[in-house]
């Protein structure tokens, strides 16, 4: 008595089916890398060389403000 009434067509298909342009597309794997050591070499020096030469205007930016400081001190005691 009270079931609900199904329409007799069947839902209709998708608008848009998805077919794959290529049916499996193949993985290409990288090259092969070989490290050498001299080049593992090459970089730590690179990289200390540049540590060193942050280190080196570090300590100039540093000493050239404390420069600065003690002349101004130096040039208001003068003018008293």
């Amino acid at each position: 008595m009270f079931l609900p009434k199904y329409p007799d067509n069947p839902t209709p298909p998708p608008a848009h089916t998805h077919t794959p342009a290529d049916p499996a597309p193949v993985r290409r794997s990288l090259p092969a890398l070989s490290v050498d050591h001299k080049a593992v070499i090459a970089l730590l020096v690179g990289g200390v060389v540049l540590t060193a030469l942050l280190a080196a205007v570090a300590v100039t930016a540093v000493s050239v403000a404390v420069a600065g400081m003690v002349l101004r001190s130096m040039l208001r005691d003068h003018h008293r």
